[in-house]
């Protein structure tokens, strides 16, 4: 029996999401009882109080976590106890799946379609296989002499501050909390203040599954006051942070100002898509870039802002490529068949027209888009937009907009084409489209990218690592790498005497 199509607009209009903080197990308000109203880039309604979590919150959901992991109420429990409420976990996110993907939608715009297919699932995946890998790792026995056993072993690292965007809030925040978790870490959570809820809604997941209290704590509240608060904390032994370089590098220096915490940063990007004329199939390399670009409204680090094509098949491509737009044209985010939404709000949608004004006026050719857009939908929305004739000393060719916004570069040479992708500060990701294999090789090694795809661009896992060269960050998250971020190696001697007469 066919399920009646869900009504998301009622769903919306029913939501009450709860924004007090998440400590020692229950939601308690901000320790001054301040909050901040959290509006909806969908249609600008009121989504509700958020507390305005400060170092006081911070102080005590850290006093929290550190309590959990001195009395090892999570450390000590045996890899299989701790794989069961992970896995618990895993299945209690696809449960809520439909409540996840509409705070995820109404929180931050992206389509309820791409929520419920892409954001949820990933979350939940991300969760569950890093409580399949948790027992699959081994510690070491080194070579000694007979006379000695040396053991270099791998253990939580303690209390681990996390701090993710707003673009893809439950994602990035599974990054972080399924590898800590897995290896017995405690953990505090600052989500962005522009997108809180689906990060305490799944602490309080953890808790259903089993999680005890204490080690999985969710503070909201802005970056200059709760971000930095946990950053600068005394008692946080590592930060996982992903946001932009600026606030990277403020990560750092909060680590130097404090304890000298490890600070794993995953930052900016501006990925570089490179059309070689050997490329057979330009129509499916126009789609991909498209798609790529402007999928989530073009808010994602890795996006390929950046399009290099050879000027002998350049204006092929970019008429293939502007026929691409029509496809992505901003809709309402609560109908399913929607393919892009809104930007998250005031302050980005001000800096996404900024961009596209400062390639207008540096000698750009705006070629599609470039307007806001749906005005009387109360919400905030801008066109997909593409530019050509674009030099890569432009703005809009170095710096992350974070917006639909792509740019055309043209090229004369393989060597012209991979000094140009390298000409930026970042170094996140890229792609080469070429039938040439040896040519696509060449590329792929010569690019300072932390992932370089060949003739595709958006195929992932949770089991390769992400991230990048450069100041697009240092450290990996995904896949078995990102234990080595949560853990301690330790080495211990035992001595062996000799055979007793």
């Amino acid at each position: 029996m066919n399920r009646p199509a869900i009504d998301w607009h009622a769903r919306a209009a029913e939501a009450r999401p709860d924004g007090r903080c998440f400590i020692e197990g229950r939601r308690v308000e901000a320790a001054d009882s301040v909050s901040y109203d959290k509006y909806s880039p969908v249609d600008g309604r009121l989504l509700g109080a958020v507390a305005r979590g400060r170092e006081a919150d911070v102080d005590a959901a850290v006093r929290s976590a550190r309590a959990a992991f001195e009395d090892r109420r999570w450390a000590k429990q045996p890899p299989a106890a701790r794989k069961k409420v992970l896995q618990r976990f895993a299945e209690a996110v696809l449960g809520a799946r439909e409540e996840l993907a509409l705070l995820e939608t109404l929180d931050m715009g992206k389509p309820i379609g791409h929520a419920l297919a892409v954001d949820v699932p990933a979350t939940a995946r991300c969760i569950a296989w890093y409580a399949e890998a948790l027992d699959k790792r081994y510690d070491e026995i080194a070579p000694t002499a007979e006379t000695a056993l040396a053991l270099i072993t791998r253990e939580p690292v303690g209390v681990v501050g996390a701090i993710v965007p707003w673009n893809y809030p439950m994602i990035m925040a599974a990054w972080k909390i399924a590898p800590a978790l897995a290896m017995g870490n405690s953990l505090v959570l600052k989500p962005s203040e522009k997108s809180p809820f689906t990060a305490l809604r799944l602490a309080e997941l953890a808790l259903e599954a089993g999680l005890p209290p204490g080690v999985f704590n969710v503070v909201p509240g802005h970056g200059a006051e709760a971000g930095e608060a946990l950053a600068l904390h005394m008692d946080v032994d590592a930060i996982g942070f992903t946001g932009s370089t600026r606030t990277g590098r403020r990560m750092l220096e909060y680590a130097g100002r404090s304890n000298l915490k490890r600070v794993f940063n995953e930052l900016g990007g501006k990925s570089a898509f490179i059309v070689f004329p050997d490329c057979a199939d330009l129509q499916r390399a126009a789609a991909t870039a498209a798609g790529s670009m402007y999928f989530n409204q073009g808010e994602s680090c890795n996006a390929p802002s950046r399009v290099l094509v050879h000027e002998d098949i350049a204006d092929k491509f970019i008429e293939l490529l502007a026929a691409q737009l029509p496809r992505h044209a901003p809709g309402d985010p609560l109908l399913p068949g929607t393919a892009m939404g809104a930007i998250v709000d005031e302050v980005q949608l001000r800096t996404v027209l900024g961009y596209i004004e400062a390639g207008r006026s540096e000698g750009a050719r705006l070629l599609a888009g470039g307007r806001q857009v749906r005005l009387d939908s109360g919400g905030h929305y801008v066109e997909p937009t593409l530019f050509d004739g674009v030099d890569h000393r432009m703005r809009i060719a170095q710096e992350e907009i974070f917006g639909p916004v792509q740019a055309v570069l043209r090229f004369r040479d393989e060597a012209e084409a991979v000094g140009i992708a390298n000409a930026t500060p970042y170094g996140l990701q890229a792609s080469v489209w070429s039938d040439n294999l040896s040519r696509a090789h060449r590329v792929a090694r010569a690019l300072r990218a932390g992932t370089v795809h060949v003739n595709q661009y958006d195929e992932d896992d949770i089991t390769v690592p992400f991230g990048g060269f450069k100041q697009s960050g240092n450290g990996r998250d995904k896949s078995l790498h990102a234990f080595d971020k949560y853990t301690e190696l330790k080495t211990t001697w035992l001595r062996i005497d000799g055979a007793s007469t």
